[in-house]
């Protein structure tokens, strides 16, 4: 049975992935039947809607102390008691204490805007595959703007997938200020490898939000928020024309997986080597929001 693996950054140790609902991914994704049942509702948004609305009842309250108990979650780091949560989705989406997740204090580094399993590639152009060769990026389908894909072409692509037992709230990686935000519509597939070895597409045919970022040091970014199958939501707490610091809070996810896509314009940052290094072995690396994932490229 296929394993999904990654490089922890901070233990320097490759895990293996305790996938959540990971028999239904199976069925879904890897069984003829389960493709039946993909298109006739999984994909559907009013089954997201439905399990979401499911998640943000009081009496999802249950699941919370179960979920934390069978991933380990660290509750030090939660900002609110394990009691103050009104429902599942208000513990999915829970704010951390600021001691939690550290800023880069290096002035030329870009962070993660996410807690996640991280790919990273220099130049998009020259990608020859995601997990699997072959597999290519429709750009100009993921953007939906001729002038944003030829600004992009040859740029340089961070994709952060978060699983439903990672902290659900996304963060800017710069500083800068919002130029944009516009909502696009689309299916909710899973991210999740299972999923995406099986069709990259997935990431330009799910539901997303396309932000627009104006850095003085880093240029124009592009960050693309996908969701993904049960996620109820895509919140954006900050509205076009703000101003904001490395760190601070965009928004946040409501239950399920997602993704978080950061594309850099051409030649403005060097990768960290890890994510350069482990991407091109079709392994992620798990990186929490606030770590360095580049840093400006003087060259």
């Amino acid at each position: 049975m296929e394993v999904i693996r990654y490089l922890h950054r901070s233990k320097g140790e490759v895990e293996t992935e305790k996938v959540y609902g990971e028999r239904w991914l199976r069925l879904i994704y890897g069984n003829p039947l389960g493709k039946i049942l993909l298109w006739a509702s999984v994909k559907r948004t009013w089954f997201s809607r439905w399990y979401g609305w499911r998640m943000s009842r009081s009496s999802s309250k249950s699941k919370i102390l179960p979920f934390i108990k069978k991933y380990n979650l660290d509750t030090s780091e939660f900002r609110s008691t394990i009691e103050s949560f009104h429902s599942f989705n208000d513990f999915f989406s829970r704010k951390l204490k600021s001691s939690a997740r550290p800023i880069s204090e290096e002035v030329e580094s870009a962070i993660f805007p996410a807690d996640g399993r991280h790919l990273g590639y220099q130049d998009i152009s020259k990608i020859d595959g995601f997990f699997v060769k072959g597999q290519k990026l429709n750009l100009h389908s993921l953007l939906k703007s001729e002038g944003l894909t030829d600004r992009f072409r040859e740029g340089t692509l961070v994709i952060s997938r978060l699983c439903p037992v990672d902290y659900h709230r996304f963060h800017f990686p710069v500083s800068g200020e919002l130029v944009s935000i516009k909502n696009i519509n689309g299916s909710l597939f899973s991210v999740n490898p299972l999923a995406i070895k099986k069709a990259i597409s997935i990431f330009w045919r799910n539901k997303r939000v396309l932000t627009i970022l104006e850095s003085q040091k880093f240029g124009q970014i592009a960050c693309i928020l996908v969701g993904a199958t049960c996620v109820g939501s895509i919140s954006i707490e900050k509205k076009e024309g703000a101003k904001f610091l490395k760190g601070d809070e965009l928004g946040y996810f409501s239950f399920g997986g997602s993704c978080v896509m950061t594309l850099f314009e051409k030649g403005k940052v060097k990768l960290s080597n890890d994510l350069i290094d482990y991407s091109k072995q079709g392994m992620e690396v798990f990186a929490k929001m606030g770590q360095s994932m580049a840093k400006l490229n003087h060259n």
